[in-house]
């Protein structure tokens, strides 16, 4: 037996789309609260002291949480080409604008602190803003789109036609998952902020932080709304093979009003993700007020991972669909690379993935602490 026939082709796809999910929600747990200070960072703090108290909540850590974002392009590169080539090609500008805002914080963190000038420092601190506001608006922007749709096809031969815009990328359901996805980070980051800082600074974050969590629980039963009454999803209509080749022509798709909530009725089990959306943000609203730190930002880890499950098991098996042309959306089942691939990725991520996993608790062990007007003000210090 040839070594990467261990795994059928059809577990391999599952386990690729599975461990993209990880990763997402990787980024959006770790990176994403370094985001949501960015977002908070005018709101929160009023003086220097206090925005330089903001910035090294994050200052420690922000660059290692990078990793998960850069391990999921990786992922959609090596496992899923079709999805790396449309995306990527289609969604252009939208990713030039995230990777320039992306740009600005470390060199933000890096030079704001260089001069004494109050002008200098603000300007810095909006870039940090800008840094934090712009990929959480984008991000969401971005799976709204998913979910209605992307303008591609496939010709023939395979060679991949977009024609759509960034303007109509800015379509009010889209937006609104823009906006789902801003007040998530932001709910995010006010949990870090309460966590990491003291004073003045962790009491606006507690505020922001609640308005924040009311508005995710809002925003998602909106978003759920919505998907069910206003925008069509897509359904298989023809056999497809979990083990056929990475050739989505060979399928037929219908586009169907309420089709994205056929797999809860399918799979009755799959509720809980949504279920863990709702009740994680209202958690870590009531955590928020009664000032539970820690838990504060457990149960917005757990309002994320429900709000980016119920978008994965809601499209399943589908990862980009197709508004031109329904029969070129991509699936886990005809998008993959090739069986030998996916295997020899896998073996590589079970040997590093717990290596990344265990340095990265390592480092946040070694980190740990509040970090106050005190620490930042000694000379000695290293903060920015």
């Amino acid at each position: 037996m040839i070594l990467h026939q261990l795994i059928d082709y059809e577990t391999l796809r599952l386990i690729w789309w599975l461990l993209l999910g990880v990763l997402l929600i990787a980024f959006a747990t770790t990176g994403g609260f370094d985001l949501g200070v960015g977002t908070l960072l005018p709101f929160v703090a009023r003086t220097d002291t206090e925005r330089r108290v903001a910035i090294n909540t994050i200052g420690a850590t922000w660059e290692g949480n990078q990793v998960w974002l850069i391990l999921g392009g990786g992922a959609i590169f090596a496992a899923w080409p079709p999805l790396y080539a449309v995306s990527f090609s289609g969604f252009y500008l939208a990713m030039f604008a995230i990777l320039f805002a992306l740009i600005l914080r470390p060199v933000g963190f890096k030079y704001r602190s260089k001069r004494e000038s109050a002008s200098w420092r603000s300007g810095w601190d909006w870039a940090l803003f800008v840094g934090g506001f712009v990929p959480s608006l984008i991000f969401g922007v971005a799976v709204g789109n998913v979910l209605q749709g992307v303008p591609f096809r496939f010709a023939d031969d395979m060679r991949i036609f977009y024609e759509g815009s960034f303007f109509a990328l800015l379509n009010p359901y889209a937006l609104l998952c823009g906006l789902l996805s801003l007040a998530m980070l932001t709910m995010h980051g006010a949990a870090w902020l309460v966590l990491k800082s003291s004073g003045p600074v962790a009491v606006r974050a507690r505020t922001y932080g609640s308005i924040a969590a009311l508005a995710v629980i809002v925003l998602f039963a909106l978003g759920g709304l919505f998907l069910w009454i206003g925008v069509g999803g897509y359904r298989i209509t023809s056999d497809i093979s979990p083990i056929g080749p990475s050739n989505p022509l060979l399928k037929t798709v219908a586009l169907e009003k309420g089709a994205w909530l056929t797999n809860y009725t399918t799979h009755s089990w799959m509720i809980i993700a949504p279920v863990l959306g709702f009740v994680g943000a209202a958690l870590a609203f009531i955590a928020m007020r009664a000032r539970r730190e820690v838990m504060t930002l457990l149960f917005s880890k757990v309002a994320i991972f429900g709000i980016i499950s119920t978008v994965g098991l809601s499209m399943f098996p589908f990862i980009l669909p197709s508004s031109l042309d329904p029969r070129s959306s991509l699936t886990v089942w005809d998008a993959s690379s090739s069986h030998m691939t996916l295997f020899i990725m896998l073996v590589v991520t079970v040997i590093f993935l717990p290596i990344i996993f265990a340095y990265t608790a390592w480092v946040y062990k070694v980190l740990w602490g509040k970090v106050d007007e005190k620490s930042i003000t000694d000379k000695n210090s290293h903060a920015y």
